[in-house]
């Protein structure tokens, strides 16, 4: 019996707003699966790779409850093993077949994929999972050039994008949280998109009702003073020894430096931004921005002038340089860049 291939959208109660951004060619969200003989899924974040996966499996199962999963690991592939694998089983069960960490693949299993793409099987998926680099790029570029669905799994690395995440898996959950109880999680999880989720469903699982800051802090105030965020937001208000004593903890409990000044930059933008928004007609929205931001910053921007606005700028922005590279200390440019900050805020 013939398959009926057709796009599998998620519910819009689940689907990420922020992570599905205006798709171009067959490129699509992690979060839109659609089956084809032939998907790709692609990009660093494994945890939203893992995802994509499950949700084209879903959608599988949901067209045919007998489909069977088959896994190769690309890094330990053999010649034949994924003709082996997408042939029709004994009693004729659908089949989805997952190649994974294709990015560190055999010879074998690039030439296999080559040669399937050109002429594969309309009654199988086979789902190839890369995590990114140019290993394979031949066999990456006959997918593309096949028109196969690709499932693209940025890393969500923008507030805007992880606190939309965390929203995301909340009404999956059919649950809700304050904005700043979101804000407060991702501030007290980190940048780590395994942890966040991990968080979520542990709030999800011990707590009733709409969560707030004080829920979020009885579970994780201890690990809040660890990040790069609380950092910022210290050396922000002008407490030039909190923040310090942030940092210095920060790094004692394992922080890298980069993603320290990382926090420090992404904590300036947003105050650029939102100082832009109150000297002229750009909305939050356009500036990629949540309410909550726009209101954290404005209460901000009530310590700060524009000279010192620049003065913590251009401090971040060669702290940045020296953490990668340009410098012989790290450790000592993030600090110097902390204390700039925090003095430039009493400059008023």
């Amino acid at each position: 019996m013939g398959t009926s291939w057709h796009s599998g959208r998620v519910p819009p109660a689940t689907r990420s707003r922020t992570a599905s951004r205006k798709p171009t060619g067959n490129a699509r969200s992690w979060d839109e699966p659609t089956l084809a003989p032939v998907v790709l899924v692609r990009g660093p974040e494994g945890l939203l790779r893992e995802r994509a996966v499950d949700g084209l499996v879903a959608l599988a199962r949901e067209r045919d409850p007998n489909t069977e999963k088959v896994e190769l690991d690309a890094a330990a592939y053999g010649a034949g093993n994924l003709q082996v694998a997408a042939s029709p089983s004994l009693f004729g069960e659908a089949k989805i077949v997952v190649v994974t960490a294709a990015e560190a693949g055999t010879d074998d299993v690039y030439a296999d994929l080559l040669a399937y793409v050109a002429a594969p099987d309309p009654e199988t998926t086979v789902v190839v999972v890369h995590g990114g680099g140019q290993r394979g790029k031949k066999m990456l570029d006959a997918i593309v050039a096949s028109k196969a669905p690709i499932l693209q799994c940025d890393a969500l690395t923008r507030d805007a994008d992880k606190a939309e995440f965390v929203s995301r898996d909340l009404r999956a959950a059919k649950r809700r949280a304050e904005p700043e109880a979101v804000r407060a999680l991702i501030d007290a999880v980190g940048a780590d998109l395994r942890e966040l989720a991990a968080a979520v469903a542990q709030l999800v699982n011990d707590t009733t009702g709409t969560i707030g800051v004080g829920v979020v802090d009885r579970y994780y105030a201890g690990r809040v003073e660890a990040t790069g965020f609380k950092v910022a937001d210290a050396a922000v208000a002008g407490d030039a020894g909190g923040a310090v004593a942030l940092l210095r903890h920060a790094l004692a409990t394992g922080a890298d430096p980069v993603p320290l000044v990382a926090a420090l930059a992404m904590r300036m933008r947003t105050l650029a931004k939102v100082a832009a928004i109150r000297g002229g007609s750009v909305t939050a929205r356009e500036l990629g921005l949540q309410d909550w931001q726009v209101r954290n910053a404005q209460r901000d921007l009530a310590r700060w002038t524009p000279e010192g606005l620049a003065t913590a700028i251009t401090a971040v922005a060669q702290a940045d340089a020296e953490v990668k590279g340009a410098g012989r200390d790290p450790v000592y440019a993030v600090e110097k860049a902390v204390l700039t900050i925090a003095q430039a805020t009493a400059r008023r």
